[in-house]
């Protein structure tokens, strides 16, 4: 990286003036010296920040869904996995499933833990901070009588979300609660849930 691009990335949104990188070039099994050229190359070429990712579904029977992830659009160029994934989704009996797989509601508190998490590790290591441990709970309240159609002003989906975060690592709590802000403001998925995001839905042949 050039020293241009070092001072750039410095300055960026996930460096802070008054937090020092860890001299390691790994931490908390994050490539440091990578991640900062990375921001370097995006304050260069804004373009190669742009990704598309994509899903594929296929129903199977009553609840049960599912769904191959495979590859995506990033970084100027088309990325295909080694192997794609495969997401089952279902139901539990008492919702008339065959308990498959999760409900999509249970996946969406799976993205949101795996996304906030990612992002908090992410700024910790620009930071320095080396993390132990981070176990996080989840939980969502559904009132069934949205989805079912029965009263209109009862929302489908959750009505509230309740995140805790259990931190363990070599910081002051100050630092790790500003983590857990830094996790909040910079984090794809709890964007997507917590702001309205356009979806466009259309019947193809």
């Amino acid at each position: 990286m050039t020293e241009t691009s070092t001072s750039q990335a410095k300055t960026s949104a996930i460096s802070s003036n008054n937090n020092k990188v860890s001299d390691e070039k790994v931490v908390n099994g994050v490539n440091v010296e990578k991640l900062y050229e990375i921001i370097g190359a995006v304050s260069h070429h804004a373009q190669i920040a742009k990704f598309n990712f994509r899903a594929k579904n296929k129903w199977m029977d009553g609840p049960h869904n599912t769904t191959t992830i495979n590859d995506f659009d990033g970084a100027g160029q088309t990325h295909n996995r080694s192997q794609p994934f495969s997401l089952e989704t279902d139901e539990h009996p008492v919702l008339l499933g065959m308990e498959k797989g999760p409900n999509p509601a249970e996946y969406t508190l799976t993205a949101l833990a795996g996304c906030l998490t990612s992002t908090l590790i992410y700024h910790a290591s620009a930071r320095g901070i080396v993390i132990d441990e981070i176990e996080t709970s989840l939980s969502g309240d559904v009132d069934l009588r949205g989805f079912l159609g029965m009263d209109d002003s009862v929302r489908n989906g959750y009505q509230q979300i309740q995140v805790e975060f259990k931190i363990k690592a070599d910081a002051p709590e100050e630092k790790l609660q500003e983590l857990v802000e830094l996790a909040q403001q910079r984090s794809p998925v709890f964007d997507i849930i917590s702001h309205p995001t356009p979806v466009c839905i259309k019947l193809v042949k």
